[in-house]
């Protein structure tokens, strides 16, 4: 996508002109794409995919009303109104009466934006509302928002995606979401070679922020430095492996600490309880932290005593899943932290685990020193 030239107020030949040197950028609406169609055209672009011209009819009016805002309200214009040039979609250069258009607004937007066509025939995920009816995001006279969009985001973009904006209303907010320059902090509005209209792949996404020293979450607490954390440990859980973030996140917002999409104790003691940890049972069994005695269920026993159901599964102070591992990534096998951060000052208890053929050992920790071997009979 374009970027935009600098907002420039509403008045005369100098406003027109930064709205042509700009570029029109439509609605980010999140997830719909459309696939591209084949074709040639007369500059050498493969042709745009073929506008849905029923979808655009039945927008309704509050997507395609495209009457003109009281100057007084307007922000950005487009610069054919604003210079009295209605005959370049009209029929005629009459302002009060300019008459019918001079063929479907898609196509009229198609004659001048050609940029435009291009980038959608050449993107493998085109943005169904900006191929269908561009006027379903933009006002062509005149708008309130910037970049004669109907509305700010992102509320214009949840006027689509209202599974979205529930998303975006939870207890947690995400706050390139919520802040800033909003959808488009990840999202191109018009196309993109990646799904869901994604300025890159998802992972690759998350590091550009979570990647950078210093970024604080709303109370002040730095986060984590991903880049650095992966590259200085070996050991990287499952889904950090698959580079997928969404495995335990959510993106737009939620009901969970850390944005997770489902709870997870955010403490080192917890008292026992399944739905306390939904999230790790959507991939763990949860049979290494209910039986007692097993030899199948987990590695982590002496001989058939389970050391898992042993540390968490306590009626007040089980020891949560952070207590032992790191959840991204860690120097040892299995996430097991070097230390872990205790009580509110985050004084660094060590868990000094060493790795044995048949299990391990823990010193000086919660306890003296403390083996274990999983073939013991």
């Amino acid at each position: 996508m374009t970027r935009q030239g600098r907002h420039h107020h509403l008045s005369g030949a100098h406003r027109a002109h930064s709205v042509y040197r700009g570029r029109l950028v439509g609605l980010l609406v999140f997830p719909l794409a459309l696939a591209v169609v084949a074709g040639g055209s007369r500059d050498g672009h493969a042709a745009a995919p073929k506008p849905d011209r029923a979808a655009a009819d039945k927008a309704g009016p509050a997507k395609t009303d495209a009457r003109p805002l009281d100057a007084k309200l307007a922000t950005s214009g487009h610069a054919p109104y604003e210079m009295g040039e209605c005959s370049v979609c009209h029929k005629t250069d009459d302002p009060k009466h300019p008459g019918p258009l001079q063929g479907p607004v898609r196509d009229l937007c198609a004659g001048c934006h050609e940029e435009m066509e291009a980038t959608l025939a050449n993107s493998r995920h085109p943005h169904k509302a900006a191929v269908d009816n561009c006027v379903a995001c933009h006002n062509p006279h005149n708008a309130a928002a910037e970049h004669l969009l109907r509305g700010p985001m992102p509320g214009l973009c949840v006027g689509c995606h209202d599974k979205i904006g529930k998303a975006m209303a939870g207890a947690v907010k995400h706050a390139p979401v919520s802040e800033g320059k909003s959808c488009l902090s990840c999202h191109d509005p018009h196309a993109s070679n990646v799904a869901k209209g994604l300025l890159a792949q998802p992972f690759d996404l998350c590091v550009s922020c979570h990647g950078k020293p210093d970024v604080k979450d709303p109370a002040g607490v730095t986060l984590t430095n991903f880049a650095a954390l992966l590259e200085a440990n070996p050991h990287h859980h499952g889904p950090i492996g698959d580079k997928d973030c969404s495995a335990c996140h959510e993106t737009h917002g939620g009901a969970n600490f850390r944005l997770l999409s489902a709870p997870y104790p955010a403490t080192f003691y917890e008292g026992w309880d399944e739905a306390r940890y939904e999230l790790c049972f959507t991939c763990h069994d949860v049979e290494a932290f209910t039986a007692e005695k097993t030899t199948t269920a987990t590695a982590f026993r002496d001989g058939d005593r389970n050391l898992h159901f042993l540390h968490v599964n306590m009626e007040k102070r089980g020891r949560t899943c952070r207590a032992c591992h790191e959840v991204h990534a860690s120097p040892q096998p299995f996430q097991i932290r070097t230390s872990v951060p205790y009580g509110s000052k985050g004084w660094q208890l060590h868990l000094n685990f060493e790795e044995r053929p048949n299990g391990g050992a823990c010193s000086k920790t919660c306890h003296v020193t403390k083996s274990y071997d999983n073939g013991r009979k």
